[in-house]
Order: C-alpha cells, then sequence, then structure tokens
C-alpha cells in the first residue's frame, strides 16, 4: 500500500484528535490538553502511550522514519517493497502469519508508505495486545534472517503488479511521475515516485533490501504508539520485555528540507493510452510541512478552488464550461511542497484555452479576493472534524506517531492548531504574492492518444520508460549472495506466542424507535462520549424506480438536492452549510437515496433545519441541472477508459440479462442520459419520494426526545404517497460455464472477473454463505489470495465474496494479474473454486469463526459505523441484535454445512467467466481452460 504524507491542511481538518475531554459548552473555547504519555527505551525507541477506555479495543502503530525521500537514483522503490517484505515472516513468526494470527484475533492490520515515512497498524480486540507488541518486536529486530532470496523474488513480483495496476494500467497514472522528474531536479528525493520504476525494481538484490534493513529499520528511527483500552503498567512492561534488547542502529539524521525553485516555466505533454479525455496540472514550488507559510497556503488553495465561490471552479466549470470539476491545493511534505492545480476537461476541450483560464482566474482571484468570513468560514469545520477523529483510535495513533516523528513531539498539535488558527486574510494574500503570482511553474498536459493538437502550445513530449521484456519477466529466486542469514540471539525464547487473554464482552448499543402519523421510521443511539450527531434519512427506491429507458434520473435527482433550495441558491446553501462547519450529502444507488449529515450536537437543529429545506423544497436549478448532466456524461466516458469498471459493468449484464434494471450503470448510459430532463427528476421526486419508504437513523450526543422533537415537524408536512416498486425478473440459472474478453489493446494487466448470479442480502443462506466463502477469499489470508500473490507473485490483491442487497446480487471472485499470465491466473481461480467443494480442515473453521466473531469488538467505535447498523436493521427489518445472530451462525457451522454450502453456491463449471485486457495476446490462449471459444464482447 503506497501513502502520501498528509498536507498541513488536510491533517488539520481531518484528524486533529488527540484532545481529552468532552467539548466546549456554547461560548467558550475547547482547552487544548493532550492526553499522552511518551518515554524512551535505551535503544532509542520513543514509545507514546494514549488510554481510551470507551471501547474494548487497541491500536498498535509504529511509524518508521524512511520512505521514498531516503532512496538514492537506481535504488527506487526500496522503502516500499520493504513495507512488502515486513509482512512475510521472522524469526519467531512463520511465514503468512502476520496477517493470520490479527485476524485470527478478530483485528485488522495494513501498512503504508510514503515520500516521508513507513507506518505499520493494527486495530485488534484488547486481549490481544502482547501478541501484537511480539510480533512488531520480531519484524523490528529479527527479520534479516528470514529475508530470503524466494520471498524477495515473491514481493518483487507483487510490487510490479501492484505499480501496473495503480500507475501502467490506469488513465492518468503517470501524472505524478511526470511532475516529480519536472519539478525537482536529479537526485532530489522528490524526483521519483514512492513505487520506484520497473527498472530499479528488476534490478534489486536481496543484498539491497538487507542493507535498506540494517540502515533504517532501527529502534531510534521509529515511534511506536499504543492507543486504547489498556493497562498501563503490563503493557510498559510487555513494551521493555520484547523491544528493549533489540539494538540500536547508527544514529539517523532527519532529512533538512530541500525546497525547489524554478528560473523558467516547463511545459510537457503526454500521450495517454487510457484516458479519454484531456487533462492540465499546474505545480508551482513552495514550501515544507509546518513551515509558517504552508498554513496559509492550505487556506489559498481551499478559498482558489473549493466550493462554488472559488475564482478557479466559477471560471472553468461555471463560465467557461470546460471540465466538470477542478481541483487546487497545497501539499507539503517533509522536504519541500507544492501548490498543485489540477483539472480533468471534457473531451475535445484545448489544455491551451484551460491553461488561459486558469491565468485569467489569477486574475480574478485578485481583483475579487474574499473576505474575513470567507476565512473564518473555513475554519468554522475544524471543530467539528477534530471531534469526528476522536472517535477512532487507529486516527489518534496516527497523528501522536506523525507529529513525533515529523515535529519532534507529539505535544506540536497544539502548536500546530494555534499556527492554523491564527491565519489571517493578510497571510493568505502575502503567500500568494510570495509563491504564486508571476512565478515559474511545472505544467503536464494528458491527452488521450493521437489527440496531439489538444496539447498546450509549447509543450514538449516527455517520454515515460516502457516495460522490457526483462522488467516483464516474473523474478524467481537465485542464491543469496553476500547476505548473511544466522539466527540472530534473545534473552529469552521468542518463539513462545504470547497467550491471550478473555474476549472482551461485546456488549451492543442500546437502541431507541419511534414513528411519525406518515409512517416514517425513526432509529437512534445515544452516544455521548463526544459532542458530535450524525444522522441520515433514507428513501428505498433509487435506481429501482427509474424508468429502465431512463435509468440515471434516481441519481440525478439526488445530486440536484444539494443545489440550492426554494429559499437558497447553491451558493447560499453551501455557505449555510459551511458556517455551522457540518457536512451535508445526498447520494442515489442501485437501492436508495439518502441524504446525510454530520455535525457538532450544539448545531443540530440548524443542520437539521438545512436538511428539512433539502428534503420539501428543493430548488432544481436549471444552470446546475446542465452542469450536472455534463459532468454525468463525463463519469460515462472516463469509465470507458477504466478497465475495472469496463469490467464490473459488463459482468453485471452478463449475470442479469439485457432486460434487468441492475445490468445498467446507476447513472445509465450516454444515451439515456441524453434523453433526461430536469422535468424527468422532478416527476421522479414528487412520485416517489414519501415517508412511507423512508426511514431516519440519528447517533450521537443527542437524546431521543430532543431528536423526535426536530422529526415531528415532518409528520404533518411531508405526506405519504403510495409507492409500488417493480417487478424484475431473473434469468434462468447458467447450465454450463462461459468465457467472454473485452479487448484493451496494449494493457499491461488483465482485469479478472469470474462469478455468477447470488442471493438477496436477505435470504437466509447469504450469511452462512459469507462464512463459508471467508477462507476461499473473504480476507487477505483467503486461498486465492494466498496463491495468486503470496506464492505466485501475480497480482497485488484477489478475492471472492458474496454481494447482495433487496434483490439477488452476485458471487464473484476477482483480480488483476500481469496480461501474461491472464491464463493460468484464471484457471487457478477455477481450480481452487473446485477443490474448496470438497470441503475445508477443521482448522480451517476454526480461523473463521474466530475471525468473523472476534472482529465484533471494532465494529461499534465510530458513530459512522452505529449509523451503518441501525440502517442495516431499518434496511432489511433485521432484528437489533442480528449481529448476536450471525455470531451464533458462524460459531455453530460445522465442516458439514461448510461444505453443503460450498456445493450449492460455489460452482465452477456454471459460472461467467470474464477477462478484460490485451485481446492480441491473450484472448485465445483463454480456449485452453476448456469451456469453450472465448466470446469477444464489443464495449462501447
Amino acid at each position: 500500500m503506497r501513502i502520501k504524507k498528509i498536507a498541513v491542511s488536510f491533517v488539520f481538518l481531518c484528524v486533529l484528535l488527540l484532545i481529552s475531554g468532552c467539548g466546549p459548552k456554547a461560548g467558550q473555547s475547547a482547552k487544548l490538553e493532550i492526553s499522552y504519555e511518551k518515554f524512551t527505551l535505551a535503544n532509542g525507541l520513543e514509545v507514546i502511550l494514549h488510554t481510551d477506555n470507551s471501547d474494548p479495543i487497541t491500536a498498535v502503530a509504529l511509524q518508521y522514519h524512511v520512505g521514498s525521500n531516503r532512496e538514492e537514483p537506481g535504488r527506487t522503490g526500496f522503502a516500499h517493497l520493504f513495507e512488502h517484505m515486513m509482512f512475510q515472516e521472522s524469526q519467531h513468526v512463520g511465514q503468512d502469519q502476520f496477517f493470520k494470527k490479527i485476524q485470527e484475533a478478530g483485528g485488522m492490520l495494513n501498512g503504508g508508505t510514503g515520500q516521508d515515512g513507513t507506518t505499520y497498524f493494527q486495530v485488534v480486540p484488547k486481549n490481544a495486545l502482547e501478541m501484537v507488541l511480539w510480533m512488531e518486536a520480531d519484524r523490528l529486530g529479527y527479520l534479516g534472517s528470514t529475508l530470503t532470496q524466494e520471498a524477495f523474488a515473491n514481493q518483487q513480483g507483487v510490487v510490479k503488479n501492484e505499480k501496473r495496476q495503480v500507475v501502467d494500467n490506469r488513465p492518468y497514472g503517470h501524472t505524478d511521475y511526470i511532475l516529480g522528474k519536472l519539478l525537482y531536479p536529479e537526485g532530489h528525493p522528490y524526483n521519483w515516485d514512492v513505487i520506484g520504476s520497473m527498472e530499479d525494481l528488476t534490478n534489486a538484490t536481496l543484498k539491497d533490501v538487507h542493507d535498506f534493513h540494517n540502515k533504517w529499520y532501527t529502534p531510534n528511527n521509529c515511534t511506536l504508539v499504543v492507543a486504547g483500552d489498556f493497562d498501563r503498567e503490563q503493557t510498559v512492561a510487555w513494551i521493555k520485555k520484547y523491544f528493549e534488547e533489540i539494538p540500536s542502529g547508527d544514529a539517523v539524521e532527519d532529512p533538512k528540507p530541500q525546497p525547489v525553485s524554478l528560473d523558467a516555466v516547463k511545459m510537457a505533454y503526454f500521450e495517454d493510452n487510457f484516458a479519454k479525455s484531456p487533462e492540465l496540472n499546474i505545480v508551482f514550488p513552495t514550501v515544507e510541512e509546518f513551515h509558517p507559510d504552508a498554513y496559509a497556503l492550505s487556506f489559498l488553495g481551499q478559498l482558489f478552488s473549493y466550493g462554488k465561490k472559488a475564482p478557479l471552479y466559477n471560471v472553468i466549470v461555471e463560465e467557461k464550461k470546460l471540465a466538470p470539476s477542478v481541483s487546487g491545493y497545497q501539499s507539503s511534505s517533509e522536504i519541500a511542497g507544492e501548490f498543485k492545480i489540477r483539472i480533468r476537461t471534457f473531451p475535445g476541450i484545448n489544455l491551451t484555452d484551460v491553461k488561459n483560464a486558469v491565468f485569467e482566474t489569477f486574475e480574478k482571484f485578485e481583483a475579487d479576493s474574499f473576505t474575513d468570513e470567507d476565512v473564518a468560514r473555513i475554519k468554522a469545520g475544524i471543530e467539528t472534524g477534530f471531534y469526528n477523529g476522536l472517535s477512532s483510535v487507529l486516527y489518534k495513533s496516527f497523528q501522536l506517531a506523525q507529529y513525533n516523528e515529523y515535529a519532534g513531539s507529539p505535544g506540536y498539535l497544539t502548536t500546530d492548531l494555534e499556527k492554523i488558527k491564527a491565519v489571517t486574510r493578510d497571510d493568505i494574500l502575502r503567500v500568494y504574492d510570495i509563491y504564486i503570482k508571476g512565478k515559474p511553474f511545472v505544467l503536464t498536459g494528458f491527452v488521450p492518444r493521437e489527440q496531439t493538437a489538444l496539447i498546450v502550445d509549447g509543450s514538449e513530449l516527455f517520454i515515460v520508460p516502457e516495460e522490457t521484456a526483462v522488467t516483464e519477466a516474473q523474478p524467481v529466486a537465485g542464491v543469496m549472495e553476500g547476505v548473511s542469514v544466522e539466527p540472530l540471539p534473545s534473552s529469552f525464547d521468542r518463539s513462545v506466542e504470547p497467550a491471550k487473554g478473555p474476549d472482551p464482552e461485546i456488549v451492543l448499543p442500546k437502541i431507541w424507535k419511534d414513528s411519525l402519523g406518515n409512517g416514517l421510521g425513526i432509529s437512534g443511539i445515544e452516544h455521548a462520549e463526544l459532542p458530535l450527531v450524525q444522522f441520515s434519512l433514507v428513501l428505498k427506491g433509487g435506481q429501482l424506480l427509474d424508468d429502465p429507458n431512463k435509468v440515471g434520473v434516481a441519481r440525478l435527482a439526488s445530486r440536484m438536492m444539494m443545489e440550492g433550495t426554494k429559499n437558497k441558491t447553491p451558493i447560499e446553501l453551501e455557505e449555510a452549510i459551511d458556517d455551522l462547519g457540518a457536512s451535508i450529502n445526498v447520494r442515489g444507488d442501485q437501492e436508495s437515496i439518502s441524504i446525510s449529515a454530520n455535525c457538532l450536537a450544539s448545531n443540530f437543529s440548524k443542520v437539521y433545519a438545512l436538511v428539512d429545506e433539502i428534503l420539501l423544497e428543493p430548488r432544481w436549478d436549471e444552470k446546475e441541472f446542465a452542469r450536472i448532466l455534463a459532468e454525468t456524461l463525463e463519469i460515462i466516458n472516463r469509465n470507458r477508459a477504466n478497465p475495472a469498471a469496463v469490467a464490473s459493468q459488463v459482468f453485471d449484464k452478463l449475470v442479469y440479462g439485457e432486460d434487468h434494471i441492475l445490468s445498467i450503470p446507476v447513472y445509465g448510459t450516454e444515451d439515456m442520459v441524453k434523453e433526461i430532463t430536469l422535468d424527468d427528476l422532478m416527476a421522479y421526486y414528487n412520485r416517489f419520494f414519501s415517508p412511507s419508504v423512508a426511514h431516519i437513523s440519528i447517533v450521537g450526543n443527542i437524546k431521543k426526545d430532543d431528536a423526535m422533537a426536530m422529526f415531528r415537524s415532518l409528520e404533518d408536512r411531508w405526506t405519504a404517497k403510495d409507492i409500488e416498486f417493480p417487478a424484475y425478473s431473473l434469468p434462468a440459472p447458467r447450465d454450463k460455464a462461459a468465457v467472454y474478453f473485452v479487448d484493451v489493446p496494449g494493457a499491461r494487466q488483465s482485469v479478472i472477473n469470474i462469478g455468477n448470479l447470488g442471493m438477496t442480502y436477505t435470504d437466509k443462506d447469504f450469511y452462512p454463505a459469507t462464512v463459508m466463502n471467508y477462507r476461499l477469499g473473504g480476507s487477505f489470508n483467503g486461498l486465492v489470495n494466498m496463491v495468486l500473490r503470496e506464492e505466485k507473485g501475480y497480482t497485488y490483491g484477489a478475492r471472492t465474496g458474496f454481494y447482495g442487497t433487496l434483490l439477488p446480487g452476485t458471487f464473484k471472485a476477482s483480480s488483476s494479474v500481469q496480461s501474461r499470465v491472464t491464463l493460468e491466473s484464471v484457471q487457478i481461480f477455477k481450480d481452487i473454486m473446485t477443490r474448496y467443494r470438497d470441503g475445508i480442515t477443521p482448522e480451517d473453521l476454526d480461523f473463521t469463526k474466530s475471525a468473523l466473531v472476534k472482529s465484533n469488538a471494532l465494529e461499534f467505535e465510530t458513530l459512522g459505523a452505529l449509523l451503518g447498523m441501525l440502517n442495516t436493521i431499518a434496511k432489511y427489518g433485521f432484528p437489533d441484535d442480528y449481529i448476536k445472530k450471525e455470531e451464533e451462525i458462524a460459531t455453530g457451522m460445522t465442516l458439514e454445512q461448510h461444505s453443503e454450502l460450498a456445493q450449492k453456491y460455489i460452482q465452477p463449471d456454471k459460472m461467467i467467466y470474464l477477462v478484460v485486457g490485451d485481446a492480441a495476446t491473450q484472448m485465445k490462449e483463454l480456449k485452453k481452460l476448456g469451456l469453450g471459444d472465448p466470446i469477444l464482447i464489443d464495449f462501447k
């Protein structure tokens, strides 16, 4: 997994979450008291503890101060490659046991690599904390002897396939690579991508990896954070036991800032094999994270590009209609920073016109400026975002670790907050003059293949190195030259896994329920830990109520709900929400339309008043409708260039058949959308928006009586209607398998979807089948992933799963694999599923039960999780304790029941086999599956 270093504004608005105590009362300011304890072991490991007993779970995070900025030219991608190696095995923890042990304990884990650091994290029920510390210490201090050539070759293949999936085989995937090469000089640590080059990944040796580990993975170059429910004295003793004897490494200096400057404008273009529309990027070099000017630059990005008043949006989207959306933001990393503008246009737009429009926008920004109220509006969201972050011990651990590593102390949060609160209008204008106005910049223009007439005048062609026969070849195990693999000594027997204590008791939250005379059902959970309220109003219907000849109306109607009300223009509605530091969203999907909101409890009545207005008094603005219609058509256009999106659409068409509404994407087809009018949206609203098919769920720091006092206003003002849901016939069950192919010429990867029609979510077999599927492909340790990724190195990931709602969903096995192993990968899927029908071992069944049941300890931590539970209960008519019912199903499953379910629902000889990839090299090969001639599908 790759991550980018978080920009200051994003840290501030989204995850400033380490302040203890309750929220301020009206008229008071929050008192900033950071609740943590910090100490340092003799080997230099810095340890931070943060106690939060609200849920019986604990998060552990290790932040290593090593990212791609520690690499050297010719050795790029090592930090990210080594992150993968850390999940293989260590001296006392066996092969592939990191994921298995954490998941079996009911936890979750992952890692991420960015330009400036690498993070490893776990969240587990509190009784598994010692096991996590044992494993983290083992891969910090005892990994070297297990860094074998075989494991290394495997992860080389996995990382190369990750690069193919997220960079090489997608539209605009090379944008960051080209920008880095143009903005930063050769040798600068930000000159290369985090994921590295194919050539460097191919040429990497096992000795390189050992040297990298020995240099950077030392106790004195990382921070350990434990956050959550734990015994302080016992935890300190465990940390000392497992970590303190690990030797310190050589002294590691923190990187010094290396900001760059440009003497002249640099402009380049690239012909993109996958893009359907042009993309323009303009980047100005700025300053590093925590630089005094980084804060004002973050505000500048929001004022310049975010929202309907922003000049970039106003000129590019509203006035000139060059693109459906825009983005502009400050991105500060550890040693340098960038102010980025990115615009993905409509098809056929000349990028010279877009460039000129951007600089016209700067003139507008200078002429129209902005007010102190605009600055205050940005700050209004701070408190809400701050408290939202407090609900997760994982995010707490991230920020404690990152502030410690990059600012020198977890307590820097307070300083960071004060600096952001201190930003003024004059500061923003000053940094604009210093870093943006009239300054040289880097510009890239991405255009679809053979559309160079659209490039910016004066741009030069940029050549991105393509894969060669050498880099395409799968890495193989070889001789371990120059590497010592001797086991490392320890003062105690580290091979003994710590025993876990008793499983924490899972207490389901108390749910209250009520209803209104118009049929509107309401349910809630009082959760007073934080001064927040989160609620949603969900209307059953969505795409299912669309005219099959005009699919997309429901989605467009939901989008229009946020574009003003009877008494508020779109801008006035946006500002009213921002003034309250709240978020309100409307979303339409296959089976529902939902209005959701998140706010401070003290602002609930005002936020609800806005939701009420959005629901009952939509504006139906003609100008906004035209914009959203064009935006939707562009989504459809871009999805044609996304192999994964193509695979999903074609798979649904094959599963449901031409006549079923779910065979059509929720946003419709191009021909359908072009025929949709504003009258269609108004008719949908007037016909199908009814309390008789709606429910409200609310969670947070609010009592039932206070919530109902607000919601009762809907009883007389919202009249119920009789809604009739159409019935859709399903295709007959398949009696044989078939292979289908969609051609993406030159694709470096093949997207594989295998499956068939499944069950409704309410089917009595749905959850039992989900339990049955877990070992097949329901987690990282699923068989398909362990073979295709961990054994073969053919993919970044492979999964199987049952998907369903009120209508039957699908069973699907899916992955994206290197093109040259397409046939073998499909055959592996088929073979594993065939063998799976014969049953699993008792050990595998025990693992499944443990992982699924114990993970419920993590399910009730955040307001979002609680709201999701309420919505599930309301949508499907489940009992309030349905989670306990699912636990009973999982714990009670026998090997015989497991086998019966596999025989019934995993039938590879009757499945659809769909591949989206390069037909010239892969399609004919698939005939060797023995499932008949592959059928070529013309997807347009």
